[in-house]
């Protein structure tokens, strides 16, 4: 069965069922139990000296582990049956838009409620957020796990099957859990921010291209290459900015982390920078038009491979 047409079905499973409460009420999901296990290497290693190599170890471990439970499923003889059901589970396109839309619902009912949504999906101090705060952190979180829940994962599944998206997701979950650059987490996180990183690379530029490409706007493109490298982060600035730009707002700028703020520059700093409800409506169109696009090339590449 085509690589393509196993992550051609399993997006099209998530965006029907998404994250069904029914399933995962009764047991837990892969994300849950990734997290468990970075969890239990943090608790183990992340202490006494020699940090930053003990946590090479656990991302190297964690790999492992993920690669061989991978290919095992995949060598079963079940015609890629599980590989796309797993590839599924760990999608989250579905899972993201509703997050996003469910911070664009509580900003209508008010600000307190707004900032108690977005801050379910945002590490920065949601509590000294405005009203634009709330909608431009929104905006930016849909923009940059646009890239993190759907395209890196496919990515992955393409290159290396079930083993690589799985390898992903615990990379992804344990940069996100202990890749912090605080005093416990900046030895012993580094192997884990620096691989996730790596591989966000690539997905990171496609998402950007396709944000840009599904929307048809030039001056997205230009948003882009100008201001992609102004984030601090050397992957969430390029979906940042394709968003940025398709929408004419300014995403990212100062904010607030632990009680003290940022002096990152905006992207896209002659774009809109009142925000509200709206606009967080607006990037989930943007970002469904995006999976659209996303979904009609890998039907495409199947034909074609059908026919070849």
């Amino acid at each position: 069965m085509s690589v393509f047409f196993m992550v051609l079905i399993a997006l099209v499973l998530d965006a029907v069922f998404g994250e069904p409460d029914w399933l995962w009420d009764r047991y837990p999901h892969p994300a849950t139990l990734m997290g468990r296990a970075v969890n239990w290497f943090d608790e183990s290693l992340n202490k006494g000296t020699m940090r930053r190599i003990k946590g090479v170890i656990t991302v190297f471990s964690l790999c492992v582990i993920g690669f061989v439970l991978g290919k095992i499923i995949q060598i079963i003889p079940d015609f890629g049956l599980l590989e796309i059901l797993g590839a599924a589970v760990l999608l989250a396109h579905r899972s993201l838009i509703q997050h996003v839309e469910d911070v664009a619902e509580a900003l209508r009912g008010g600000l307190t409620a707004g900032r108690d949504s977005v801050a379910m999906i945002v590490g920065r101090d949601s509590n000294r957020l405005d009203e634009s705060g709330v909608a431009r952190s929104a905006i930016e979180s849909a923009a940059e796990n646009f890239s993190d829940a759907v395209i890196a994962p496919a990515f992955w599944f393409l290159l290396l099957g079930l083993p690589g998206i799985v390898v992903y997701k615990i990379v992804n979950t344990a940069d996100s859990m202990i890749g912090y650059q605080t005093e416990e987490y900046n030895e012993f996180g580094y192997a884990a921010a620096k691989l996730d990183d790596l591989m966000n690379w690539i997905p990171a530029r496609l998402t950007a291209g396709l944000i840009c490409l599904a929307n048809w706007d030039s001056k997205a493109f230009d948003v882009v290459l100008r201001d992609a490298d102004m984030h601090r982060s050397p992957n969430a600035g390029w979906p940042e900015a394709a968003m940025a730009g398709v929408l004419n707002v300014a995403l990212s700028g100062p904010r607030s982390y632990h009680g003290t703020m940022t002096d990152d520059p905006f992207v896209n700093d002659t774009g809109k920078k009142t925000l509200g409800a709206t606009d967080i409506e607006d990037a989930v169109a943007v970002l469904n038009r995006s999976w659209l696009l996303f979904v009609g090339v890998l039907a495409v590449v199947t034909v074609i491979g059908w026919l070849l």
